[in-house]
């Protein structure tokens, strides 16, 4: 078995492990229990995007792979920073509606 070949089967044997962790953050994000357990799915489904382009990148040995990957991980990390904003502000309108709720009965 030449270098080459075992490379190629290394990656590919880590992109499936990946798209089965994929699957199972995405059945977290769907089935929650709690809003945190869906924002760190989300989260840790865009990590793993980025991690299988690097993989992707380094099998198919093309360079600018990388730099695709690091401009997912910046609107990755954008995009949960606006969703922990979002559901924060929810929360606290929640939280504010309730205690007046309380203090006019």
């Amino acid at each position: 078995m030449s270098t080459a070949n075992a490379y190629t089967e290394l990656y590919i044997i880590s992109l499936c492990a990946l798209a089965l962790l994929f699957i199972a953050a995405f059945v977290r994000a769907v089935k929650g229990p709690s809003l945190a357990d869906r924002i760190v799915a989300v989260n840790m489904m865009g990590t793993q995007t980025i991690i299988m382009i690097g993989v992707i990148g380094l099998m198919i040995n093309e360079g600018y792979l990388a730099d695709v990957a690091l401009i997912y991980a910046m609107i990755s990390f954008l995009a949960v920073v606006l969703l922990c904003k979002v559901y924060m502000g929810v929360f606290l309108e929640r939280c504010a509606r309730s205690q007046e709720e309380g203090k006019d009965a």
